[in-house]
């Protein structure tokens, strides 16, 4: 029998999956919002998935995002 899955699901699978790639990136050390989404893109994560698994991660607060002129940093909560 073959399971169903609906598209709120299936992205909320998605969103966990890069968020997981996000999460094992910034345990390397702190780095841009560009970096991540390059470093997502070379893993077949489009850049506005990207930005919703540093939502989701930030939503759980398991990292900090800092703001300087236009550079948004990303690193792991202690």
């Amino acid at each position: 029998m073959r399971s169903v899955i609906n598209m709120s699901e299936f992205m909320n699978l998605k969103i966990g999956e890069a968020a997981g790639l996000v999460y094992h990136r910034l345990e390397e050390g702190e780095c841009s919002l560009n970096q991540i989404k390059t470093y997502l893109s070379t893993n077949g994560v489009d850049s506005q998935l990207a930005l919703m698994a540093v939502g989701w991660l930030a939503r759980e607060d398991k990292i900090a995002l800092s703001r300087e002129s236009n550079r948004w940093s990303v690193r792991l909560n202690e």
